[in-house]
Order: structure tokens, then sequence, then C-alpha cells
């Protein structure tokens, strides 16, 4: 038994090997990309060097079933294993209940491959007792319970363990739970910016996307790099969820066999549209799924290219990624918080015409980059100006990362309590069965939603976004319902559109 991994899940493989008499020859069938097919000869001399010396003989492989795709280097130790038992070196019956994984190269040694951690979680849900892995694997796969990992370097070490001539000890992956303290930058570092930083918190609390416009130097990326260090710390699922991707990903390795810290991924704005959500021959997770529970950070926003801004558009609203293929469909959990920075025009100064050099073209071109649609979907809008001098030489007064993160942990538990048993987690979550059921408004509240929504010329995205920061508003005040200076302080955070965007 091996395994083949399709988006963030693995399904197992039948590798079955048939010796027979006729023309020496290795033949594999059932799918196959180039990649399985050389592991033939990758086999064959492995074999031969870690002393099983063979017959010349008609050798036959299938990888059933053989309607999945199967690529990778993954397949090599099950195709070896597979032979030798078929040429009477292995008794088959020792071979139940086991799942191997792993390349060899052509010395027999055991190499890492990636996706260990989803294939030893394939394991385990289809009823294999034990899971072979490279040694450098072997803490990853632990990280599951319910299969035992076993850890090989070599080919001949992996073959001796299966006869029972030799003792192999499970791998131990330690405490999960609690990991190495992450070492954020510190919120009591930026100068001013109080409602910027305010803005933030609000974000982080309800897991909100963010945009943040202002001249350079003003202090968006500092901010930007503050926030996971007020983010709640992540659930154990949480870490396996993410370390799956990473695994996938070929990202886990040495000890860091389980991402403790959530993601913070700030793709440079020459990105492709494919690299942004993932893809390629064989489809890869992107950068929106390696910020998975995590950040995706993206600076001088209207510089990447409209193609890849709008890709994001559909993970954004169902927070996954579906890739279609010929061989199939992959999918890839997206469920991120998005943090933007961007100047208001391409000098960087408007609107203050004193120092902005653009014209008026210029600008509705820079701004007109970003599409309605994908405005549409970002809940916070903050406008960060410059810094004073006087910001810049008083003595930091702002709250540290400790403090602003107890606030942020406070409504984070709120809304944990709201929503057990529902298929939310924070409020950014809900959609609109959940607003009404979470978001209900007084009579005062409604006329201020209704009076908001003629004149703003909101849409109906744009309507419950705003309902959902608003709740994230009242849970950081501890109130139950939502008042009129929660609507009030998350209709602020809209401002900026009528602004800058409204008229182009």
């Amino acid at each position: 038994m091996s395994a083949s991994v399709l988006g963030v899940e693995s399904r197992p493989v039948n590798v079955e090997a048939d010796i027979t008499d006729g023309l020496p020859s290795f033949t594999m069938v059932g799918f196959l990309s180039t990649q399985v097919r050389e592991a033939q000869e990758r086999v064959r001399t492995a074999l031969k060097n870690s002393g099983l010396r063979m017959e010349p003989k008609k050798i036959t492989v299938n990888l059933s079933p053989a309607d999945v795709k199967k690529s990778g280097t993954g397949f090599d130790l099950a195709i070896a294993v597979a032979v030798a038992a078929a040429y009477g070196k292995i008794a088959g019956e020792r071979l139940r209940g086991f799942l191997l994984a792993g390349e060899l190269n052509l010395n027999g040694r055991v190499l890492p491959v990636p996706g260990i951690l989803p294939i030893a979680a394939g394991a385990a849900q289809c009823g294999c007792h034990t899971c072979i892995v490279p040694k450098e694997n072997e803490k990853e796969g632990a990280v599951i319970s319910g299969v035992k990992i076993i850890g090989v370097s070599t080919l001949a070490e992996a073959i001796a363990y299966l006869k029972g001539e030799r003792a192999l000890q499970p791998a131990c992956a330690g405490n999960m739970e609690e990991g190495v303290p992450a070492q954020y930058e510190d919120f009591a570092e930026i100068s001013g910016q109080a409602a910027a930083r305010r803005a933030a918190e609000v974000a982080a609390a309800g897991f909100h996307n963010l945009l943040m416009t202002g001249p350079p130097g003003a202090g968006k990326s500092m901010l930007a790099k503050r926030i996971p260090g007020i983010l709640p710390p992540l659930s154990l699922k949480e870490k396996i969820e993410i370390s799956k991707i990473y695994s996938i990903a070929g990202m886990l390795t040495g000890d860091r066999y389980l991402v403790q810290e959530r993601p913070f991924r700030a793709p440079h704005h020459s990105i492709t549209a494919k690299a942004m959500v993932g893809g390629g021959g064989h489809p890869r997770p992107g950068e929106v799924s390696l910020a998975h529970n995590g950040v995706l950070f993206l600076d001088e926003l209207p510089e990447f290219s409209r193609e890849t801004l709008e890709v994001l558009r559909q993970p954004l609203e169902e927070r996954r990624v579906c890739i279609s293929r010929t061989a199939g469909s992959y999918e890839y959990p997206a469920n991120i918080m998005l943090v933007a920075a961007m100047n208001p025009c391409p000098c960087g100064y408007y609107p203050d015409m004193e120092k902005c050099t653009c014209t008026h073209a210029q600008i509705q071109r820079y701004l007109n980059r970003i599409s309605s649609p994908l405005l549409d979907r970002i809940d916070i809008t903050i406008e960060v100006p410059a810094v004073q001098y006087r910001a810049l030489g008083a003595a930091k007064t702002g709250e540290t990362t400790e403090q602003i993160r107890e606030r942020v942990l406070q409504a984070r538990r709120i809304q944990e309590q709201r929503y057990r048993d529902t298929p939310f987690r924070f409020n950014a979550d809900l959609d609109q069965s959940g607003i009404r059921a979470y978001c209900a408004l007084g009579r005062s509240e409604g006329k201020i939603m209704e009076e908001a929504f003629e004149k703003l010329d909101l849409s109906a995205r744009t309507y419950y976004r705003i309902l959902k920061v608003a709740r994230t508003i009242a849970d950081m005040e501890g109130s139950g319902n939502i008042r009129s200076r929660h609507l009030q302080e998350a209709l602020c955070y809209r401002s900026i559109h009528r602004r800058y965007w409204i008229n182009r």
C-alpha cells in the first residue's frame, strides 16, 4: 500500500507486482506521470545495490486505482518492496496493514518526500497500522495519532524490518501543544497612528480583511508585520491543517515538523496568478493556501497585476481554492486574513496637492487597478496619514502587542462561545443566515443602516460586511447587541471608499 496526495488529502494506492517467465522487462501501468515511470530504473538498481540479486524475469507493476493520476517519487519504496515480495524475498502476508512512501536513490538510500503528513493521516483513516517513511520525515508523520510511524534510512533496512529480522522504534513527535514562542515586533514601536492601530485590532479580533492607504513612510508595513503578534495562538487542529499544506509544499524540514505560529506571507508584487492561488502541471498550493489561518500581506497593492488580484475574489469569499485539471480537481484551504497596503496615487502624496505631482488621469488609472468587486471583499479600509514630528520625538507610550492581544483574545473567546456547535469560528465567517441570527439590529440601528445604504450607495455584500465588523466591535466592548456607536465606527471604515473610489 502507498498513497497519492490530491489537494491536502491523500488517497490510498495499491502497488501490485507480478513476476513471470519471458523476455526480461520492467513494465509499469496505472495512469502514471513521467516521474513515477522513471521509478523502474531507480528501483531495479536500488534492489541490486541493496544486496537483493534477482533473476531476469518479466516484471509487471500496477498502481491502482487506475483512474487516479500518480505523480511524484514517493512510490519508489512501495514498488521496490512489492517487487521483492513478488520474487519471494518477503512473505506477502507480512505486508498487510503497512503503507510505504519514500524515494530511492541508486544505492538504496531512502530519501525524504513531500506530503508525508497527509499520507500518514490517510493511512490512519484507511485502517493501516504502520506507515514506513523516510527517516527525515518520521517526526512529521508522527504528528498523526492512530498509526505507527517507522522511519528508515535504506531499502535494506525497510525489508529487514518487514521480514521481522530487525526491530525499529516508532517515531515520536513530542509535545505538539506548545512550541517555541514566536518573537513578534512590538506595536509600541509604532509612532502615532492611533486610528490605524485601532483598525488593525478590530480586524484581528474578527479576522476581517484590512486595507491601509497612505503616503510612503507612514508605517503601513510596520502595522501589517505586527498583526500576527496579536492574533490568538493556533489550536492543535489548526496546526495540523497548516502543516499539511506546508508538508505538500515541501516546506517542513529539519526539526520543523509542525507549524507552531500563524503564517505571515508577503509575496512580491511581481507574483503571478498561478503562484498566488496555486496550480501548475503537478498542482501545488499557492500563497493564499500557505497563508491559511494566518495573514496574507500584499504591499503596494495596485502594483500587483490585475489578473493576480482578481483571482483572489473567489478564495476571499469561499475560503478555499479549487484547481481543475484534466487529471482531476484539487482543493486547497485558503482561510486567510488579507492585509493590504497602498499609496493613494503613483507618487504617493495625493490628496496633498502641494506634494502630489500626479494628474487626475494618472490617479484614476492607478486606483482603477483595484476593481470594485475586490474592494467589496475588504471589510475595513483605513487611511494612514504621514507621521508628525512630535509623534516621532515623543516617548513610546503606545500599547504593547501583549496588551492589544489580550483584548483580541477576549473578543475571540466571546465568538468561540457564541459559535459553538455552528460552522462559524469568528465573525468574518458569517454567511447571510449567520448574520440574521447574530447581527440583529434594533430600530434606531436599522434606521442608521437604511440611511447609510442609500447615501453611500452600498452593495449587498458591503452591507453584510459592515454588520460583521460592527458585531466584532460590539464583542470588543463585551456588548451582546450591536449599538449605534458600533455601526458608526464600522461605517467609518468604509468612508475612504468615497474619498478615493466613488467618483471614478
